[in-house]
């Protein structure tokens, strides 16, 4: 289990880079960005940011291609609010577990359906 000053640089990494993100990646472009979670190494130089986007393939692609263009300036952005001794370089990863979350709900609906109902 982390600690909990890990914790607390997570969730305030994941704040102000879904806030960054929100005011400089235009959502025309890349589609809606969210910042699902941060991963921060032990050291905490370098960190994980898995991300979902909402669109189509096109989007994500363009979503994903667009935050790698602008990291520097996302973390740049985001070092000049989250004071750290060493600001974490940041890696965006495409997070799908929203995606397979909602298709096993789905298949679940479709087992209950296709059971018949209990005798009365």
């Amino acid at each position: 289990m982390p600690s909990h000053r890990i914790q607390r640089v997570r969730e305030l990494l994941k704040r102000e880079i879904g806030n960054v993100i929100r005011r400089e990646i235009p959502a025309e472009e890349a589609g809606l960005v969210s910042v699902n979670d941060v991963d921060v190494a032990g050291d905490l130089r370098s960190a994980l940011v898995f991300i979902s986007i909402l669109g189509g393939p096109d989007q994500q692609k363009r979503g994903i291609a667009l935050l790698e263009e602008n990291r520097g300036r996302i973390q740049h952005l985001v070092a000049r609010s989250v004071v750290l001794k060493y600001f974490p370089t940041l890696k965006f990863v495409l997070d799908d577990s929203v995606v397979r979350g909602n298709r096993v709900l789905q298949i679940i609906e479709e087992l209950e359906r296709a059971q018949p109902s209990p005798a009365e």
